[in-house]
């Protein structure tokens, strides 16, 4: 499988739809009719070109051209849910409080993504495969309205991919809420914030598609949430947060075709992991 240039690495597992039964045969195909042969056909060459991706930018600037410069659009992503009017107050709360992260490494080479402010003594959540692809080189945060800060790293936690960062005070970042743990509901509106391909304060909508879906995530299997809302390379390390503007996840990864992008099948780490994990790298945990 070609994995077109800025979408990152193949994050495993392929991706296999829960709905198939081991022997690839969907519950609505009736044996030895024409239309189980087209769908099995079909469900083969879309499963073998189907991976889950991280979703940082390693060199932003590689992803834009990849996608300025492409003759032939990829699979469009699944159609955008209906956006309450709740999302609009949700989206202007949360985007202030959401940052790029960019990582210059000591080669030339850069890695970017995006963090949340989780209190007020701004630190700032993030996936760690973002830091370990820019290599040793500083970390930099920019903010929604365009400052920019030095950021220190406040340690890493790569078998579930988060790392906390921190800046300085005068940044002023708003901390964005925390859901409840579990609190998630399959169907309920969210929206993914961050910085696709570069383009900060990026928020779009979906809702949560699945939960406790296992999907690999650092050096393990973990639980995530499964969204459709729209998120690609750069969205790494953004909340998703529901209609009160609480986050819910992290966003890690997604399932691509060929490499093409977004296909509205997302993932994101639940907020009770992030939690536990970003407050066991501050001190803050038991």
């Amino acid at each position: 499988m070609a994995v077109q240039t800025g979408l990152g690495e193949p994050r495993g597992p392929w991706f296999v739809s829960p709905e198939l039964d081991p022997d690839g045969r969907g519950r609505w195909d009736v044996p030895g009719s024409e239309q189980e042969a087209a769908r099995r056909g079909w469900r083969r060459r879309l499963l073998s070109a189907a991976a889950v991706v991280a979703l940082s930018t390693v060199s932003g600037a590689a992803a834009g051209t990849w996608a300025a410069d492409r003759d032939a659009p990829g699979p469009s992503a699944a159609s955008a849910a209906p956006v309450p009017a709740e999302l609009v107050t949700a989206a202007e709360k949360t985007v202030p409080g959401v940052v790029s992260v960019m990582v210059g490494g000591s080669s030339g080479a850069s890695a970017s993504g995006s963090g949340f402010a989780i209190d007020n003594e701004q630190h700032i959540v993030t996936n760690d495969h973002i830091l370990s692809r820019g290599g040793s080189g500083p970390v930099t945060v920019e903010t929604a309205d365009g400052r920019r800060f030095t950021a220190e790293v406040v340690g890493r936690e790569p078998g579930s991919d988060l790392a906390v960062l921190k800046v300085p005070a005068s940044a002023r970042l708003s901390a964005l809420p925390l859901a409840k743990p579990n609190s998630a509901r399959v169907g309920e509106p969210v929206l993914a914030v961050g910085s696709p391909l570069g383009l900060a304060g990026t928020v779009t909508a979906g809702i949560v598609s699945a939960l406790n879906r296992q999907v690999r995530i650092g050096n393990g299997r973990h639980t995530a949430v499964q969204t459709d809302a729209s998120i690609n390379p750069g969205n790494s390390g953004g909340p998703l947060v529901n209609a009160r503007g609480e986050v819910v996840g992290v966003n890690t990864a997604i399932a691509t075709i060929d490499g093409n992008g977004s296909i509205g099948i997302g993932f994101a780490i639940p907020i009770d992991q992030v939690q536990q994990t970003a407050d066991t790298i501050i001190g803050r945990g038991g």
